[in-house]
């Protein structure tokens, strides 16, 4: 029935989505990822908290955790089963339950669910994210920009009208998110990167 394979889509996505990488490995270099820097469990504060290299590490098991949920979508239901894959991985990686329902802001899981629907996309919005770092040093401008840009971009690479129009509320809750940020920007307290600090 597709009801259950949407609900085995679902499942799957939510709980890969869960795995909250950057705390396992902040708790493997014993800290807690939520207790420093912004207390993000994503890419970005564990970039400024224990470096780049482990960031990296990070980011890409966040991303794999959207790329799998789609793909697992794709087999069961096709691309409506991708698209709910990414969906609800970005979900879960927001709301883990490994950890009391908190979670990091989608962005890294987000760029797994464009690597599956359109790798083009995700090639250009990530050279837009790294040259926003490297000139203003905003990650969040840079990942609001990516979440704005996406629905675009994919429609540019001709994806699937199922992703294009199905990537837009998962963008509108990436930026959604974002908005603590968008206010720090306006009072002039948000983070600025810092390159160079740590190995």
């Amino acid at each position: 029935m597709d009801v259950l394979k949407i609900a085995a889509v679902m499942v799957c996505a939510y709980f890969l989505g869960a795995i909250p990488f950057g705390y396992i490995i902040g708790r493997l270099k014993g800290i807690n990822i939520r207790e420093h820097g912004s207390g993000n469990i994503g890419f970005t504060n564990v970039w400024r908290v224990l470096g780049f290299k482990i960031g990296l590490v990070v980011l890409f098991c966040d991303g794999l955790k959207g790329w799998m949920s789609c793909f697992i979508g794709f087999q069961l239901y096709g691309e409506v089963g991708a698209l709910i894959g990414g969906i609800v991985a970005i979900l879960g990686h927001s709301f883990s339950c490994f950890i009391g329902f908190k979670g990091g802001k989608g962005i890294a899981t987000g760029g797994g669910m464009l690597l599956f629907m359109s790798p083009p996309t995700l090639l250009v919005l990530i050279s837009m994210v790294a040259l926003v770092c490297v000139t203003i040093r905003y990650m969040s401008v840079g990942s609001i920009l990516a979440a704005l840009l996406a629905p675009f971009m994919l429609y540019v690479f001709d994806a699937s009208m199922v992703y294009v129009i199905g990537i837009i509320p998962a963008a509108a809750y990436v930026i959604y998110l974002h908005i603590p940020n968008m206010k720090r920007l306006m009072n002039g307290t948000e983070n600025k990167l810092t390159f160079g600090k740590k190995n």
